[in-house]
């Protein structure tokens, strides 16, 4: 069943109207007529409504809310991604797959070994893109909230933002080993917010982790293989969706 996002206050009483892009993707993409269902989230409050589509118009589709629901789809944590700024289009298959895996937000990060470095133009070109990459990948993954892709931090800033995360983890190649790692990722209970930190290629400036490990946040290892920067925050997205996952 294919699912939209609109905002809350198109949402009324009975019914619910889209507009935007999806009325030419329900319209002529799609190809949906009346009587189809849909499911419908605001993006923000968790709650599927499931609708039936009522009519298709040029500019708006209207959808009878039939009932609505209480979404589980959900993680009991809140994780947030920070990544560092990586080369070509790997941030967009970051997002996509940080979203699928249950991030709740993806911050983008400018640290000392990323090539990648944006002026304000591009940055809100780059970040539109990777909203409505976010947007279309929590479509598809059936979530109840659409991730932010946040501005471009800057290392510092990251590590400011990140102090009102309960636990705070970064890998790192020189960090102790797995049985550590273990007991820290065990430690994280549903509830608890979660910061999780990723170096561009090239990895993280010792003068970084040692800022990092100043401000609370802990090392961790990924074991003895080096990853490359876009399998990284997946790996421990991945570890994370299977300990939190009720």
């Amino acid at each position: 069943m294919h699912h939209f996002f609109v905002t809350p206050e198109q949402i009324g009483q009975r019914d619910i109207c889209i507009t935007g892009g999806d009325v030419n993707h329900i319209r002529n993409v799609l190809r949906m007529q009346p009587g189809e269902q849909i499911t419908v989230s605001s993006g923000e409050d968790g709650k599927e409504y499931r609708c039936e589509i009522a009519q298709i118009g040029e500019d708006s589709v209207t959808a009878k809310i039939m009932w609505i629901e209480e979404s589980d789809a959900e993680l009991p944590s809140q994780i947030c991604l920070f990544q560092g700024l990586p080369k070509s289009d790997k941030m967009e298959l970051i997002i996509q797959k940080a979203v699928e895996l249950g991030a709740a937000k993806i911050v983008p990060m400018a640290t000392k070994r990323a090539v990648v470095r944006l002026d304000a133009k591009k940055e809100e070109a780059k970040r539109k893109r990777w909203n409505a990459i976010s947007e279309s990948a929590a479509k598809q993954a059936k979530r109840r909230i659409v991730p932010e892709v946040t501005r471009v931090m800057t290392f510092a800033e990251a590590v400011e933002y990140a102090g009102r995360f309960d636990k705070k983890l970064i890998p790192y190649e020189l960090a102790d080993g797995m049985d550590r790692t273990r007991e820290l990722i065990a430690g994280i209970a549903p509830g608890e917010s979660v910061a999780v930190f990723i170096g561009p290629e090239g990895g993280f400036d010792e003068q970084e982790i040692d800022h990092a490990r100043a401000a609370g946040i802990e090392p961790i290892t990924l074991g003895r293989r080096i990853l490359r920067t876009e399998t990284a925050g997946m790996t421990v997205l991945s570890v994370l969706m299977f300990q939190l996952e009720g």
